[in-house]
């Protein structure tokens, strides 16, 4: 045999060991398994389809990149449509038969307190990827999106100064618009504005002449609009053939509902919101992640919150794995813990509270305008999560698994 096919031959049985060993080492390494619930059909489908799509974006990059500590990342997704009670039904089957490493998903806020009680009997780790009316004090939750501090602390101020301090509020009937309302009535109050009207609607209904009515008789300075889904977004197309023509405020609309994509102009004219993230951002941060989604997905309509917000919750869980070097719920959070569970995301550098488990994020208020354009009216930098640790929620400590509002407190011991 000729050196030249001898070093062939030593080269092949290299190769071949090599690939041996990659499969030995990937059979004795299973995959992480994701357990996500997200709607998908139904009411709330146009929200959650970019849920879906931004955890497989997600979870592609992270395999093709070697995955979390040398594992890919196996996805099972159920559809709950919406329904709490299926809520509850595929939690249980993702935590209790599928075994999921980590839980990620629900929309509303009534969906998370479905599942929250069924988490908090396992160790596993469970990711909330929506802003919501906050609160909630869990070492089981990891939460993503943007809080009151965040949203209301900001918006509602801007909003009185530059409209006026009276306001009407179009509630969504769940505990999303009733615990939104109630922090709009505190930061009302300590500015010494007027509430001059709330209603709360049931999730479903479309008709809003009565309402329009109402608004028009209380004579508002603005519309505080925390109204939730398909259906109650008819409320805008309503307002606008009516002529109402009130300036609008809101923590939901445009950047997680994108109205003012799926209606047309003027519908959604002179509507404010504070935001994380919107896909109008034009950093180059952001222009290169719209790039990556919008080559995976060419027929998304918007990139919204929601579906930022679970992009970023896959990295954040891949940080703390791989910080922790386990993925056992008490080893990441005392990662969390050190105040070092950060991520550079598209929006810039976020952080995890460890007190809260809640988010830092970089806070932008927009307005909308007559044709839908969007623009930037002031950016606050990044702002804490810092009112569960003011008023007392202290997870390094304590596992209250409570949600808090403006009038229920945490007992002073």
């Amino acid at each position: 045999m000729n050196s030249g096919r001898k070093l062939r031959m030593v080269l092949l049985g290299a190769m071949l060991g090599t690939v041996a060993s990659m499969s030995i080492a990937s059979a004795a390494e299973p995959p992480l398994k994701v357990g996500l619930l997200e709607d998908v059909s139904g009411d709330l489908a146009f929200m959650g389809m970019p849920k879906l799509h931004g955890s497989q974006l997600a979870i592609e990059e992270i395999n093709k990149s070697g995955g979390i500590l040398g594992r890919q990342i196996e996805l099972i997704h159920l559809d709950p449509q919406g329904d709490n009670a299926r809520y509850q039904e595929f939690g249980r089957r993702l935590l209790n038969r599928d075994k999921v490493d980590v839980l990620i998903g629900g929309i509303t806020s009534a969906s998370r307190e479905a599942l929250r009680p069924i988490v908090d009997r396992t160790t596993t780790p469970y990711f909330y990827t929506n802003q919501y009316e906050g609160g909630v004090c869990d070492a089981s939750m990891i939460s993503m999106g943007a809080v009151p501090e965040q949203q209301f602390s900001t918006l509602i101020p801007w909003m009185v100064e530059k409209f006026g301090k009276k306001v009407y509020v179009i509630a969504a009937d769940y505990n999303f618009g009733q615990i939104s309302a109630e922090w709009n009535r505190k930061i009302m109050k300590d500015l010494g504005g007027e509430v001059v009207g709330e209603e709360f609607i049931p999730l479903g209904v479309s008709q809003f002449a009565q309402t329009i009515q109402n608004i028009q008789k209380a004579k508002p300075d603005w519309l505080l609009t925390i109204n939730v889904g398909a259906a109650q977004d008819s409320f805008f197309e309503q307002a606008a053939a009516a002529n109402l023509n009130l300036p609008m405020g809101s923590s939901i609309k445009v950047m997680l509902g994108f109205e003012h994509k799926r209606f047309k102009p003027p519908a959604l004219n002179n509507m404010h919101a504070t935001a994380n993230w919107f896909e109008e951002i034009d950093t180059p941060e952001a222009t290169e992640f719209k790039k990556r989604w919008h080559a995976k997905f060419p027929d998304e309509l918007y990139i919204n919150d929601m579906g930022y917000n679970a992009y970023n919750a896959l990295y954040m869980y891949k940080a703390l794995v791989e910080k922790a070097k386990s993925i056992k719920l008490d080893d990441m959070r005392k990662v969390i813990a050190t105040g070092d569970a950060c991520i550079d995301a598209p929006e810039g550098k976020v952080c995890i509270d460890p007190k809260s488990q809640h988010t830092s994020h970089r806070m932008r208020l927009i307005s909308v305008g007559p044709k839908h354009e969007v623009k930037v009216e002031k950016d606050y930098g990044t702002i804490q999560p810092y009112w569960l640790g003011e008023i007392g929620c202290d997870l390094t400590k304590k596992n209250d698994k409570d949600q808090y509002t403006p009038s229920h407190l945490p007992k002073k011991s």
